[in-house]
């Protein structure tokens, strides 16, 4: 596995490991629904939000990889930048320049 030190090089390579759109629409839906934890995390200080942020974010995108995609998560390796691309990815997905549907 290479090691990547910036978000550059390693997006490409993140997103070859996302090939299905099935595990894209996977990615999209934890990472969406992670978001809206953490916003009800931030109006309710309810630290429960944290956790099922977290598990739905990584929760959705694992299956997506395991029985989609049948590939290892790059969070294993690269966790931060596998997360940025997580959101960069749920940004592309919204404005149009990778199909889900």
């Amino acid at each position: 596995m290479k090691r990547y030190s910036n978000l550059k090089d390693f997006y490409p390579y993140y997103l070859s490991e996302h090939s299905d759109k099935n595990t894209k629409l996977m990615h999209f839906i934890g990472t969406a629904l992670s978001i809206l934890f953490f916003i009800n995390f931030l109006l309710t200080f309810n630290p429960l939000n944290l956790l099922f942020g977290v598990l739905s974010g990584y929760g959705f995108a694992w299956i997506g990889h395991f029985f989609i995609e049948k590939n290892k998560p790059a969070t294993f390796t690269h966790p931060i930048l596998s997360l940025i691309s997580d959101y960069v990815m749920f940004w592309e997905i919204i404005r149009g320049k990778h199909k889900i549907f």
